[in-house]
């Protein structure tokens, strides 16, 4: 006779109950609500003025940080967000997912990355937002494509958000590798944003647009690797 206390099923042990995945719903449903809430409100301004007054500020202050190497530092850090680069690191990683047999992991980076840079290109083409100009800020590099919300960023963030949640859920605890894992992963993303606004690329507002936008495409792709995880645990347990 099974004891009432233990699973029946093996697959059932690797899965949350549906009390703690209504729980987890509960805590995350004000945050995807919140960070869209904002998106939007941004989406909207950036609609309707080329730039804000804090843009202005938050730039300016940001290019006046002229320490040594800062500007060969900042266009380093865009380097894997420039043309077609980002689809060729996006490609190699899901064929290496693949041939290491981790295929939730290629198919969750495949909506993370694909999807979200859809949506970004999307977005881009309904808000038709002017990139900064060398009239009011220092602008390194000259763009044609619209400004609002960041491709660098929301890439970043799709991309190696993805990664650092896969080293921290897939990889040893409390080991050199992971930790070295989670920070090569969390680098890029902290400083994609200001890299943008230090080569005048961007205004302050495209990157924060990117963050909330990339965020929440990357909870959602995340939520789905978890599903396609449990499903891909419970056909091995049961054909076991």
């Amino acid at each position: 006779m099974n004891n009432p206390e233990t699973p029946s099923q093996p697959h059932e042990a690797a899965t949350p109950t549906r009390r703690q995945a209504a729980r987890r719903l509960l805590f995350i449903q004000p945050v995807f609500a919140t960070a869209l809430v904002a998106f939007a409100v941004l989406a909207v301004g950036a609609n309707f003025y080329a730039y804000f007054t804090w843009d202005l500020i938050v730039t300016r202050f940001i290019q006046s940080l002229d320490a040594p190497l800062m500007l060969t530092l900042m266009r380093l850090v865009s380097l894997p967000g420039n043309g077609a680069t980002p689809y060729i690191i996006a490609v190699a990683t899901i064929v290496l997912f693949f041939v290491f047999n981790r295929r939730s992991e290629a198919a969750a980076l495949t909506l993370s990355v694909g999807g979200g840079g859809l949506l970004n290109s999307l977005l881009k083409a309904l808000i038709q937002r002017p990139r900064p100009v060398d009239s009011l800020v220092t602008v390194s590099t000259k763009l044609g494509t619209q400004s609002f919300p960041s491709g660098h960023v929301t890439f970043y963030v799709c991309f190696s958000g993805f990664l650092f949640f896969v080293a921290y859920a897939l990889l040893p605890a409390r080991t050199y590798r992971r930790t070295l894992a989670l920070i090569l992963t969390a680098l890029p993303v902290l400083l994609v944003g200001l890299s943008r606004i230090y080569l005048g690329a961007h205004w302050a507002s495209d990157t924060l647009g990117a963050y909330l936008f990339g965020g929440v495409w990357l909870a959602f792709s995340l939520e789905m690797y978890r599903r396609w995880k449990a499903r891909a645990t419970f056909h091995i347990n049961k054909d076991g």
